[in-house]
């Protein structure tokens, strides 16, 4: 019997724009198009495999950061390395991010995309 393999493919985020929100994470991470529909998009890094996804969800409520009881909570976030961390949050502004109420660390930016999901920014060194 031969041995099943799996590859993780994609993380899928959900969102009420998926057209909106690959956009805003193509032009934060300089990925590349790989699908475009209405209800489904997905990015790939240059020569990679690995990438994001995001698919609509029409009832799509955005977490809290931080959360609290009965918030809706964060199932995941990315960590995204940046070179210089000051600018790195400059950009992401500038493609419609903000930077979160609650910052727990010196060294790292909590970031919320335009469908609010939390992401992080840090020095990668």
């Amino acid at each position: 019997m031969t041995a099943l393999t799996f590859r993780l493919s994609n993380t899928v985020l959900g969102a009420p724009d998926p057209c909106a929100l690959g956009r805003f994470y193509r032009e934060l991470l300089g990925w590349e198009l790989r699908e475009e529909e209405p209800e489904w998009v997905v990015l790939k890094p240059p020569g990679g495999m690995i990438g994001l996804a995001f698919q609509r969800e029409d009832g799509h409520v955005p977490p809290t950061w931080p959360a609290g009881p009965g918030d809706q909570q964060m199932q995941a976030h990315l960590d995204i390395g940046v070179a210089d961390l000051e600018a790195g949050v400059a950009h992401a502004e500038s493609l419609g991010a903000t930077q979160a109420g609650h910052q727990p660390q010196d060294d790292v930016r909590v970031m919320l995309d335009p469908a609010g999901h939390p992401f992080c920014l840090f020095t990668d060194a």
